[in-house]
């Protein structure tokens, strides 16, 4: 498996992984779901630091698909090498890092982390259409 897929796969994990902060938020905060919290989607209170947890994980989504189809391009098109490799790795760690100083709320470190994760989706499109 190529680095770029490997980290594809890492970076799948990880976004999946991401509703469990939120889901313990919940949990800790109002207990477990009852089934009157089925019919009624009105949001429950949260701490503030469940609130990021769950922008956190719907920002990753958000972000993921575009990575994934990119990687998945460059495999298709036989144009992976090291330049990829490396955004694709950088992708994940920065991805992970956004997650960890989003949820603890960290102004400003957020916003550069996010937006050096925009620069590797953007050098992996470089590599692509070489």
């Amino acid at each position: 498996m190529s680095t770029d897929l490997k980290y594809l796969a890492f970076t799948a994990f990880l976004t999946a992984s991401l509703w469990i902060p939120y889901v313990a938020g919940q949990v800790m905060t109002n207990g477990p779901l009852a089934p009157t919290n089925y019919l009624d989607p009105t949001p429950r209170p949260l701490p503030l630091w469940g609130k990021r947890a769950d922008r956190a994980y719907i920002n990753a989504v958000e972000n993921f698909a575009p990575f994934a189809a990119l990687v998945i391009a460059v495999h298709l098109a036989g144009k992976a090498n090291a330049m990829t490799a490396f955004w694709a790795m950088s992708f994940f760690w920065l991805r992970f890092a956004h997650a960890v100083v989003y949820l603890l709320g960290i102004p400003y470190v957020r916003t550069l982390i996010f937006t050096l994760g925009y620069v590797a989706v953007v050098g992996l499109f470089v590599e692509l259409i070489r």
